[in-house]
């Protein structure tokens, strides 16, 4: 990403997560959570999303804090 457009966590194997505010504040800003890995097995490609990535989400959850922050347990949106 570009420089002071958000943070980006790099894990192993590849994965990262990117978190971005988008808006013109924090108050009423829109967190947005990016979440990638690269998966070569492709008996794995038909797997729900939110399965296949589930350890990053715990991850960018404990790095961030949102659901204590937020109160969130989920998105509410998913693209």
């Amino acid at each position: 990403i570009a420089r002071n457009q958000g943070i980006r966590v790099l894990f192993e194997g590849g994965s990262r997560v990117v978190f971005r505010l988008s808006g013109t504040g924090t108050s009423g800003a829109t967190l947005r959570v990016y979440i990638e890995r690269y998966e070569p097995d492709k008996s794995r490609h038909d797997l729900d999303t939110q399965e296949a990535l589930a350890d990053l989400i715990a991850a960018a959850d404990d790095i961030a804090g949102i659901r204590g922050h937020t109160g969130r347990v989920k998105p509410s949106v998913i693209t």
